[in-house]
């Protein structure tokens, strides 16, 4: 397979390089470089190393800002649903980075463009290497760009695996507290449309509400709501 020229690349990501040897470099995976018999520093991996945690810092700010008065444990929660490899390939395959990495052949051969690990590596590398060539507002301003889609489904409670009752109870029960009860509040629409309506109670007050199609989904948005309004009253 042909590579794919870098400078393509760079128009799809909004970021031009002023050293394009960064760049060059974040897209080298280290199978190309023993096949080329050069120095392993020719490969990706410290701009990786580099990107993996400017990506932790750059998202741990956008959530720690975009929800002020909720606890770490979620936040860390929410941040590792982002900053993880499967995240990592869901937008590497949406910009196609794996038609734009130099490889070794041996990789190439066994489906090294397409492997999660090796295109998780090349996005953390490449914002490395926009680090490096422009600063932490470019490198922040990729960021955002790329995975801002991700950060959206974040604050609408949309990620992976989200368990919202079992985050409330655990944060409350961190405090000694042990009284949490769901209640039905209404029933709303046609018995094949339903809207279900309930609140979360903490110690007999009322922390949360939400609804949905189904009273699991009610009780998962209230615990949310209960979240998002912040403990500290606790």
């Amino acid at each position: 397979m042909r590579v794919k020229n870098s400078t393509e690349f760079q128009a799809i990501i909004g970021y031009r390089f002023k050293d394009q040897t960064l760049i060059e470099k974040a897209l080298t995976h280290n199978s190309f470089v023993k096949e080329k018999e050069l120095s392993r520093l020719n490969g990706n991996e410290r701009l990786e190393f580099l990107g993996d945690a400017f990506f932790d810092a750059i998202i741990g700010e956008a959530l720690y800002i975009s929800f002020p008065e909720v606890e770490e444990g979620f936040l860390t929660k929410v941040r590792a649903s982002i900053v993880c490899e499967k995240s990592l390939l869901k937008e590497g395959e949406k910009l196609q980075i794996g038609q734009y990495l130099k490889i070794g052949r041996g990789e190439e051969k066994s489906g090294g463009r397409a492997r999660a690990s090796i295109i998780a590596d090349a996005m953390e590398a490449v914002i490395g290497a926009v680090y490096l060539d422009g600063g932490y507002e470019a490198a922040k301003g990729h960021v955002l760009r790329t995975f801002g889609e991700a950060l959206e489904n974040a604050l609408e409670g949309k990620f992976d695996n989200a368990d919202y009752k079992s985050e409330l109870q655990e944060i409350l029960q961190g405090k000694g507290i042990l009284d949490i009860q769901y209640h039905l509040e209404k029933e709303d629409g046609p018995d094949h449309s339903k809207t279900f309506f309930v609140s979360v109670k903490v110690d007999g007050k009322k922390l949360g509400c939400g609804s949905g199609g189904s009273k699991k989904e009610a009780e998962q948005r209230a615990a949310k709501d209960g979240i998002e309004r912040g403990l500290h009253v606790f």
